[in-house]
């Protein structure tokens, strides 16, 4: 009974999902928080071209 449980892997494809998952998300975070300052720059300067 032992034996079956060291060898069952069942639980490390969870685990690994779990791993992707979060690294994507911090992906998305990062790129997300580049982009919004950059896009505050551009609306910044458009809004002060127009004003």
């Amino acid at each position: 009974m032992i034996q079956r449980f060291i060898n069952d892997e069942a639980g490390a494809t969870a685990i690994e999902y779990g791993l992707i998952a979060s690294l994507v998300s911090v992906v998305i975070i990062t790129a997300l928080t580049i982009l919004g300052s950059s896009l505050t720059s551009t609306f910044t300067a458009v809004s002060d071209e127009l004003g």
